[in-house]
């Protein structure tokens, strides 16, 4: 094989073998050695218009630290990253690495292992760093909800010199992120992030829920200038089928909280999870290690290729012994005092439209019946807008979660404004967009120009927003 072949082929990322990590919740993905990140690092083009940036939501400078890995300045590298990305040792483990996605040596080869870099400047670089607040604005702003989004936010905030005070339901940091399994992220990760906040004026309150604890408009009332409603996507999903409150049917996001707590979970020995994202494919990677030598099935109306799913999820997921379902849709949970199979509708793709895309339509009277005692659904998650009045003007977004009904996530009442995101990093890049919002608001009010955002470490400069070469964003919310 020549150099010129080999740029186009990824160093290998350790893997843990599936026979040996689904006996417990051991980490799936290994780091890089140094060499390993160097000489992965050297596959990349820095090219001139950088791809990868334009499809990440946050506009991480990968291409930048990338160089810095190639050189071996892993700590130049490490600073880098956490100058745009306050969560960056968690989005090192779980995001969904857009920018591989848009490099261009997919079109070639295999991408470079862009997140896997991220991880190896963190780990061998100084990452032991402290975010530095800009002068005391001795204004209070209120977040409610402590994952991704309000995290963000905060960090944008205080970088700005205000006084942020963050509400949370749960007595957890984190939001959703709490509930991703620890083969992903073993679980320490953002609080290692969370330690480089430690010279901000911020305050977190737990156990007190948005809508029922605390409210936008008595945060308001308590003096707050501003609120920010970052409160996800929680409240489960159903579709809407006989049987589907039976025993035994648990819902899969709750699943994964009550796991990654230690809280005891009863599961059976055949168990089926209904859906086919990124939560169901943790469902049954969790089940599997939960319920040694159980059954464990995934049932998915569309095909594999359509799943939402992230690849490496899917791909890591099938040598675990789960059993896919493509192209199947609930009818009916069966049982009478517990739930003992789910019967499917089999389901085929239409032509296409005119778009290009294929729907799913039933086969008629072609059903396909799965027994099982444990049925974990996983169909999507909603927001739990109890206690938020109407005149917000909540709007939802395309995976549930609330928003300001303006360009700038403001609502119908002044001085709210809210947000959120599908993933880890496009919840972030909302509580930016919500943050400099916020901002901007308060700096009218006041009558002093807007800036942008300061550098976290103090220096007195203005960090440019994109790298040179950017040219528009290739991310959608």
């Amino acid at each position: 094989m020549t150099d010129a072949e080999s740029r186009y082929l990824r160093i290998e990322v350790p893997e843990e073998h599936p026979e040996e990590r689904i006996v417990d919740f051991r980490e799936v993905l290994h780091s890089y050695s140094r060499e390993e990140a160097m000489l992965e690092a050297q596959r990349c083009l820095q090219c001139a218009l950088p791809f990868c940036v334009e499809a990440c939501p946050i506009t991480q400078d990968c291409r930048g630290y990338i160089g810095l890995v190639a050189n071996g300045d892993f700590d130049a590298a490490a600073r880098l990253t956490l100058r745009e990305n306050p969560l960056a040792t968690t989005l090192c483990k779980v995001c969904y690495h857009y920018c591989e996605d848009a490099c261009i040596m997919k079109g070639r080869g295999v991408p470079i292992a862009i997140r896997h870099l991220k991880r190896a400047a963190l780990e061998f670089g100084n990452s032991d760093l402290e975010y530095v607040p800009s002068a005391p604005r001795h204004e209070r702003i209120a977040i409610i909800g402590a994952g991704p989004a309000g995290l963000q936010a905060a960090w944008e905030l205080c970088i700005r010199g205000y006084s942020v005070t963050i509400f949370e339901k749960q007595r957890a940091i984190g939001g959703q992120a709490g509930a991703i399994p620890h083969y992903r992220m073993p679980n320490h990760e953002l609080l290692i992030d969370l330690q480089r906040f430690r010279q901000f004026d911020l305050t977190f309150i737990e156990g007190k829920a948005g809508g029922v604890d605390v409210t936008p408009e008595s945060l308001l009332a308590q003096g707050y200038r501003a609120v920010f409603v970052s409160i996800g996507a929680s409240k489960a999903g159903y579709p809407g089928i006989p049987g589907e409150h039976l025993p035994g049917v648990i819902p899969a996001l709750d699943y994964l909280y009550d796991v990654n707590q230690g809280r005891p979970v009863l599961l059976g020995k055949e168990i089926v999870v209904i859906g086919g994202g990124d939560v169901a494919v943790d469902a049954v990677r969790t089940s599997r290690r939960l319920s040694p030598g159980a059954k464990v099935y995934m049932a998915y109306r569309r095909t594999r290729g359509e799943s939402p799913a992230g690849e490496e999820e899917i791909r890591e997921t099938e040598p675990e012994g789960i059993e896919f379902h493509w192209l199947v849709s609930p009818l009916e949970i069966q049982g009478k005092d517990h739930v003992e199979g789910v019967v499917f509708q089999k389901m085929k793709l239409s032509a296409p439209d005119a778009s290009g895309r294929r729907s799913v339509v039933p086969i008629e009277g072609e059903t396909e019946t799965i027994e099982c005692d444990t049925a974990i659904m996983a169909i999507g998650e909603k927001a739990d807008l109890t206690g938020f009045s109407p005149e917000l003007g909540l709007k939802i977004g395309n995976k549930g979660w609330p928003e300001g009904a303006h360009p700038d996530y403001s609502t119908n009442v002044e001085g709210v404004f809210a947000a959120g995101g599908r993933s880890v990093v496009h919840a972030m890049a909302a509580g930016t967009k919500g943050a400099e919002a916020i901002d901007a608001y308060l700096c009218r009010k006041e009558g002093r120009p807007v800036r942008e955002r300061p550098d976290p470490f103090g220096t007195g400069e203005v960090i440019p927003k994109v790298p040179e070469g950017y040219s528009s964003p290739a991310w959608k919310p």
